[in-house]
């Protein structure tokens, strides 16, 4: 193909791709296609606030806009801060460790988040659990939130899916007595990303709510639903205060893989290009060959080791693997991309992966490359807060408000 038909191709692609992402985030600037909203947002006094732990890049805060108002929120990490405070603005970011966070100095909220680390729960990790160095660091979360002067009565807890499957639930059991004996209710959800973005990441939402509020009954449920799976029904058996929260099911997703992809972006450099692509087996290969026939086509592929040799293994079904940081025990992402017999490989883009996690295209990025991938692949995909945030956890922090002034 000449170079000037490519060109012309990829930007036909760029542009139906660009349409694409606008429909899936209708209240962000995304190019021309952004129309505002016909109804008014609620007015930023009247949204439940809350706090947010392990914030991060700003990923939950992003997806929470409009529906809760942050009025507090704390990482360790600068780099990502940077990222959250170009977002978000610094004004109520606090940079420290959790461990010398003191509650009694919080400002009081309908709710507290905590995407406490996952790296001794992720399969992809050392497995240590609970009590591990790092996501041990859930304790830390509840110690403050015991030393706040109105205790939030809403409470969400993200993880990895190994919090209900490591040492057979011990984890997660442990983790919802300790809510329990706090006076909260609680229920256990299992959400992957890939319902709303192209992007397989399955992740826990551990949801408690203070015993004593009312629960409107459009939000519970009395068996499973179709976010709790077998694996939440297995470790909620038999289990104190356990609540099974029901939320509408989203509708099929619109987005694609190629609907993400910088079409125009660099290759490898020919030498880790030809490694990479000499890694496929050839069933991979002669499936790639023919699926790439009439078009572009992207393959997303991790290096694994498989008897004893390297391989890079490719999905075909236009949904990237979950997106994974070093630190997490796992190697980078990369993609195959394909048309007819010219095959090429490359790491995903940092605006790749924002787009992956649900990021708009208008989302600050560091300018080093893996600050970015990092910022993106620690965080929660901003449309899985916002459908948690708007179909239970809104209603639950509107139920806590009502509950408060019936008291006084």
């Amino acid at each position: 193909m000449r170079r000037a038909d490519r060109l012309v191709r990829i930007h036909a692609m760029e542009l139906k791709a660009t349409s694409t992402r606008a429909s899936l985030f209708p209240d962000v600037n995304v190019g021309d296609s952004y129309r505002a909203p016909a109804r008014a947002a609620t007015p930023p006094a009247d949204r439940p606030v809350f706090l947010e732990f392990f914030a991060g890049s700003g990923l939950v805060a992003q997806g929470l806009k409009n529906v809760f108002r942050p009025v507090w929120a704390n990482d360790n990490c600068a780099k990502k801060a940077d990222v959250y405070a170009h977002n978000h603005g610094p004004r109520y970011f606090h940079l420290d460790s959790i461990a010398n966070v003191k509650g009694k100095h919080l400002p009081t909220a309908d709710m507290a988040w905590a995407s406490f680390p996952c790296q001794d729960l992720s399969l992809a990790g050392l497995l240590s659990g609970i009590d591990g160095k790092r996501s041990g660091l859930v304790w830390e979360w509840l110690r403050v939130i015991d030393e706040t002067r109105h205790r939030p009565p809403v409470l969400v807890a993200e993880n990895v899916v190994g919090l209900l499957s490591a040492d057979n639930g011990s984890h997660y059991r442990t983790l919802h007595a300790a809510l329990v004996s706090r006076g909260y209710r609680v229920g256990a959800m299992v959400l992957d990303a890939e319902r709303w973005v192209p992007q397989s990441r399955p992740r826990v939402f551990v949801v408690a709510v203070d015993e004593r509020v009312k629960l409107p009954a459009g939000l519970l449920s009395d068996g499973p639903t179709w976010a709790q799976p077998d694996i939440v029904c297995k470790v909620a058996d038999g289990l104190e205060k356990w609540v099974w929260w029901k939320m509408p099911e989203p509708s099929r997703r619109k987005v694609s893989l190629s609907d993400i992809i910088e079409w125009d972006a660099p290759f490898s450099d020919p030498v880790s290009d030809k490694r990479n692509i000499a890694l496929l087996s050839e069933r991979h290969a002669e499936k790639l060959r023919q699926v790439s026939e009439h078009r572009h086509f992207a393959a997303p592929g991790y290096k694994r080791t498989r008897d004893g040799k390297q391989v890079l293994e490719l999905r075909f079904d236009s949904i990237a693997g979950c997106l994974r940081t070093p630190s997490g025990g796992s190697s980078r992402q990369l993609l195959v991309i394909a048309e007819g017999k010219r095959v090429h490989s490359r790491l995903l883009t940092a605006r790749e992966t924002a787009r992956l996690m649900g990021a708009p295209d208008s989302y600050w990025l560091p300018q080093a490359y893996n600050d970015a991938y990092k910022a993106m692949g620690d965080a929660v995909a901003a449309p899985v807060a916002r459908w948690l945030g708007k179909k239970l956890l809104e209603p639950l922090a509107i139920a806590s408000r009502i509950h408060v002034r019936s008291k006084t």
